[in-house]
């Protein structure tokens, strides 16, 4: 019997008809990868459990007692590091806000056929680990190396390409740039990359390679699929694109009220009605959040709490609005340090990156004499 090719098990990327609905594939993707339930944005630090996953293929199984990373090609002195040689590196720790560069994706309109993201994939978290310059440094950086490829243990398939999950950042790399084997003081949970990642703070998600065994330094730009091909800001299928880097202005809020199970629409009374979220750039301090109780046409500002220097993680937001009786939409938006401000309507690309549109949250209240 002849093998099924590669291309018959995995198909080109698409964007939906119309009107297709969310198909099986994305129910199982959706089934595999979950978001942070917008009433956790209350947490500085998000619990494990509760930060947003993707999974691009299977997680896999690892021994961090017979873990190893390698680093080698362009350096001086190839490295073979263990978990305890790790270790004892000087640890730092950083508080980073990581987004999935697909969050929004399944807002958009037409709607690109993959992981079905609303708002939901963010998280905050306390990553320990070693510096990633401390390690190249230790290896030796030659003169000619331009980029640093970081490989992770998941393999698979993807349009069609049998491949390890590999990016690579340009050289020097960042000072923030850590391998964390450590989230919110304990060891990496197994769908967060254990027992070794890579952290990218301000980088969309993609940037920051799970289960991370190889560090490979290279004379050239790198040019695998997750690089040159799918994390692109593209318009048409033979666009060669922007790649996909920092992350935009978001905004979110915690949905007031209480919610009905299906449609999600919000109930609150009538009176004053405390409002408060998170919001972050990759770009910078947000500067100025928004706030609309009648989708988008008039705004307020709400108050923002200073990010510390050198943090890259998110800020907090508050305000009060004063509900009335009625239907509402309320919608919010951040801007950052660098003028880089919330749309209105959403940026659409064929991937479904960096969709930061506004949110919007349905509401009624009720009246005085219902509650």
């Amino acid at each position: 019997m002849e093998d099924p090719s590669l291309d018959a098990v995995s198909t080109p990327g698409r964007v939906a008809a119309a009107d297709e609905g969310i198909g099986q594939d994305e129910l199982a993707l959706a089934a595999r990868n979950h978001g942070l339930p917008l009433e956790a944005l209350r947490y500085d630090v998000t619990p494990p459990g509760l930060h947003y996953v993707l999974v691009h293929y299977d997680i896999p199984a690892t021994d961090a007692q017979r873990w190893r990373l390698s680093v080698k090609g362009q350096v001086r002195t190839p490295l073979e590091l263990g978990m305890d040689e790790l270790r004892a590196l000087e640890p730092v720790t950083r508080r980073v806000t990581m987004e999935c560069a697909g969050n929004g994706r399944a807002q958009l309109s037409p709607r690109p056929v993959s992981q079905p993201w609303l708002v939901e994939a963010v998280g905050t978290a306390d990553w320990t680990g070693v510096r990633l310059q401390a390690v190249l440094d230790r290896a030796g950086v030659r003169a000619d190396a331009v980029e640093a490829v970081f490989t992770g243990a998941d393999h698979g398939i993807e349009r069609g390409i049998e491949q390890d999950y590999q990016r690579s950042l340009p050289l020097p790399v960042a000072e923030d740039v850590l391998l964390a084997y450590e989230m919110n003081g304990r060891p990496l949970p197994p769908q967060h990359g254990h027992p070794l990642r890579l952290v990218v703070p301000g980088w969309y998600g993609m940037a920051h390679v799970k289960w991370l065994h190889d560090i490979t330094l290279t004379d050239t730009p790198f040019t695998g699929f997750q690089q040159a091909v799918a994390y692109r800001y593209r318009q048409t299928p033979d666009d060669p694109g922007e790649p996909v880097t920092r992350i935009a202005p978001r905004a979110l809020l915690i949905p007031p009220g209480f919610p009905d199970f299906m449609s999600r629409v919000r109930v609150v009374n009538p009176g004053p009605l405390p409002l408060e979220g998170r919001a972050w750039s990759g770009h910078g301090p947000i500067t100025r959040v928004e706030i609309s109780a009648d989708d988008g046409h008039t705004w307020a500002d709400a108050e923002v709490t200073p990010r510390p220097p050198h943090s890259t993680a998110w800020q907090a937001w508050h305000t009060t609005w004063t509900a009335t009786p009625g239907r509402h939409t309320l919608a919010v938006r951040a801007t950052d340090a660098d003028g880089h401000a919330q749309p209105l309507d959403p940026p659409w690309n064929r991937g479904g990156f960096a969709n930061n549109a506004v949110q919007r949250v349905a509401l009624v209240c009720r009246s005085a004499t219902a509650s």
